[in-house]
């Protein structure tokens, strides 16, 4: 055993699993909040497409920064 080396009990999660955690909560908000102003914008009868798509594509990108996210959480499985 080295001397920078520490021992982790089993069960021991990893440095940095609870701001992981927060951030997904973070940009689940984000998230919800983006779907309210979507529908808004949508449901004005005069309403700017061009504004609307940047929402969208927003929307998407925070979707898939949090499925990256979780999958940090899932731990590793041994082949």
């Amino acid at each position: 055993m080295t001397e920078n080396s520490a021992y982790e009990p089993p069960g021991a999660e990893m440095p940095g699993i609870d701001a992981i955690r927060q951030r997904i909560a973070e940009l689940q908000l984000e998230h919800r909040g983006l779907d309210a102003m979507i529908a808004a914008v949508g449901q004005q009868t005069r309403f700017d497409e061009l504004q609307l798509r940047r929402l969208k594509k927003r929307k998407l990108r925070i979707k898939d920064t949090i499925i990256l996210l979780q999958m940090q959480l899932v731990p590793d499985e041994p082949a």
